[in-house]
C-alpha cells in the first residue's frame, strides 16, 4: 500500500490562475528548426499531430517565476477576500526559480505582503510539486499549526524552449540530441494559486480528503533538466510513469473508494495527447470527465493541473458534491493521487 494522508479539517477555500499573454504556435517553433528536421528525416507537424499541442504561452520578457506566482497569489487573495495577515504559510512549488537562493517563496511572500510570522519555503518535486505543497499545507492545518495557507506556482517556458530551439537549429545537432530535447518544446507557461483553510473558517470551502503517494526513484535518470536544457527519454518515461501511476491509482481507489463512474472530474498532469490517452486507458477513466489543457497550453508543469481545475471552476462546470480526483507524476519518479469534494 502506498503512503496515505487523510484530512478531516481542511478545505480548498479558493483557486486562481493567470494565463501568460503571448501565444506561441507549434508551427512557429518547428519552422525555426525545419532545416534540422528535414536533414534528420523528422516529419513536420509532430508537435501538433502527434503530441496534440497546437500552442503554448510565454510571459512578457523579463517576467520571473516569482512575478507569475505573485500574480496568481494576488488574484487569489482578492477573489477570496481574505486579508494577507491571516495567512500562516506560503509554499512555492515552481520548477522554475528566480535564483538557486534565496527561495522563490520568500520573494512571493514579500510581493504579497504576507506577515513576518508566515512560514515560506520552496518545495521542488518536478511536476508533482503542487500536490506535495497541498499535502504539506493541509498537514499544518490539520495539526492546528496554522489556519490558512497558500500554495503558489509560476512557470515560464520561454528560456528553456528558446535555448533548446537554438541547439536544435545548430547544424551539429544529431538524431540523439534531437530526440532527447524535442519533448522540451511541449513546455508552456502559466501560474496558479490555492488557498487551503481550516474547515470551520471557510463555510463554502471544498473538503480535501487526502493524498496517496508512491515513488519509483530507480527511474531518476529518465528526465533531467537545467534552466536552459532538459533531456528526456520520452518512451522510457511514459512506460515507467504509467506503471507507477497504475500502482498509485490502485491504492487511491482502495483509500477513496473510487470507480470510473463516481469520479465526476479527474484533473491529471498533462504532457501530450499520447500521454493522456495512455493514462486514461491504463487507469480505466472516462475521457468525458477529464478536462484537457495541453492542446492550447502545453505542459505547464505542476501548475497545469491546478490551472485546468481553476478554469473548470470559473466556467461553472463543477457542481456541489462533485468528487474530484487529482493525479500527478513527477520526473524522479514520484506520483500522488488526491481527492477533493466540490
Amino acid at each position: 500500500m502506498a503512503r496515505s494522508q487523510r484530512f478531516s479539517n481542511v478545505v480548498v477555500a479558493g483557486l486562481a490562475h493567470v494565463d501568460a499573454p503571448h501565444v506561441i504556435t507549434s508551427d512557429d517553433l518547428e519552422s525555426r528548426i525545419s532545416e534540422t528536421m528535414a536533414r534528420l528525416g523528422m516529419p513536420s507537424g509532430t508537435l501538433t499531430g502527434l503530441a496534440g499541442i497546437a500552442e503554448r504561452r510565454y510571459w512578457d520578457e523579463g517576467t520571473k517565476p516569482s512575478d507569475a506566482a505573485a500574480m496568481a497569489g494576488g488574484k487569489l487573495l482578492a477573489d477570496v477576500g481574505i486579508d494577507s495577515s491571516e495567512i500562516g504559510a506560503l509554499i512555492n512549488t515552481s520548477v522554475d526559480r528566480d535564483w538557486l537562493e534565496p527561495s522563490t517563496a520568500c520573494i512571493v511572500h514579500h510581493k504579497l505582503g504576507l506577515p513576518p510570522e508566515a512560514l515560506n519555503f520552496d518545495v521542488g518535486n518536478a511536476c508533482l510539486g503542487f500536490i506535495n505543497g497541498m499535502a504539506l499545507t493541509a498537514a499544518m492545518i490539520e495539526r492546528g499549526d496554522i489556519d490558512h495557507g497558500i500554495v503558489v506556482d509560476g512557470e515560464s517556458a520561454r528560456f528553456v524552449v528558446e535555448s533548446t530551439i537554438a541547439r536544435l537549429a545548430d547544424p551539429a545537432c544529431d538524431r540523439d540530441l534531437f530526440r532527447a530535447s524535442y519533448a522540451t518544446l511541449t513546455l508552456g507557461s502559466g501560474a496558479a494559486a490555492m488557498l487551503l483553510s481550516r474547515r470551520d473558517l471557510a463555510d463554502d470551502g471544498h473538503p480535501f480528503r487526502g493524498v496517496v503517494s508512491r515513488a519509483a526513484t530507480e527511474h531518476h535518470e529518465l528526465c533531467q533538466g537545467q534552466p536552459d536544457d532538459m533531456r528526456t527519454d520520452a518512451a522510457g518515461l511514459l512506460t515507467a510513469g504509467l506503471a507507477l501511476a497504475r500502482e498509485t491509482w490502485r491504492d487511491a481507489v482502495e483509500v477513496f473508494g473510487w470507480t470510473a463512474d463516481t469520479i465526476d472530474a479527474a484533473f491529471i498532469h498533462q504532457i501530450s495527447r499520447a500521454h493522456m490517452r495512455s493514462v486514461t486507458a491504463a487507469l480505466g477513466l472516462r475521457e468525458d470527465r477529464i478536462p484537457l489543457l495541453y492542446p492550447c497550453y502545453g505542459n505547464v508543469g505542476p501548475a497545469g493541473l491546478i490551472i485546468t481545475w481553476s478554469k473548470e471552476a470559473d466556467a461553472g462546470r463543477l457542481a456541489p458534491g462533485d468528487r474530484l480526483a487529482l493525479l500527478g507524476v513527477g520526473s524522479g519518479l514520484n506520483c500522488a493521487a488526491a481527492e477533493v469534494l466540490w
